[in-house]
């Protein structure tokens, strides 16, 4: 955010804002920092960059994130653990533990079977949210 110190935030990009409302988040110095959809207003080149720098930001402060996503990509990128709701009512279907080693690479094969299984899962309950179909 270096030279854009004396702008207000309208005037700040949607990464901008993002960077400004962890910091914020960041500086109440809890344990344990919420983070419901942060990037999902986010272009996508921004968002792997943002997770890229929560992903330092997590390994500096060691802090628990919780980090609500839609996104499969995102969930494998950022997290140690995935753990998949079920349709209405919300409850845990499943916990995976993502063992990978940061910064991790989204095309591995690892990441194509995991990205699978997650997918697998999600649809499952997406389907049943729709009424069996599509």
């Amino acid at each position: 955010l270096a030279g854009f110190e004396r702008k207000y935030p309208r005037e700040l990009s949607g990464g901008m804002r993002q960077r400004v409302a962890i910091a914020r988040a960041l500086a109440l110095d809890t344990p344990i920092l919420l983070m419901d959809e942060p990037f999902g207003a986010l272009d996508e080149q921004t968002r792997l960059l943002m997770g890229e720098w929560l992903v330092g930001i997590r390994r500096r402060t060691r802090k628990t994130v919780v980090f609500v996503t839609h996104s499969l990509q995102e969930a494998i990128a950022l997290s140690d653990r995935i753990v998949v709701m079920t349709a209405r009512p919300g409850r845990v279907k499943d916990v995976l533990d993502v063992t990978l080693p940061f910064p991790r690479d989204l095309n591995a094969p690892e990441v194509t079977a995991l990205r699978a299984k997650l997918w697998e899962q999600v649809r499952e309950e997406s389907l049943k949210a729709m009424g069996g179909r599509p």
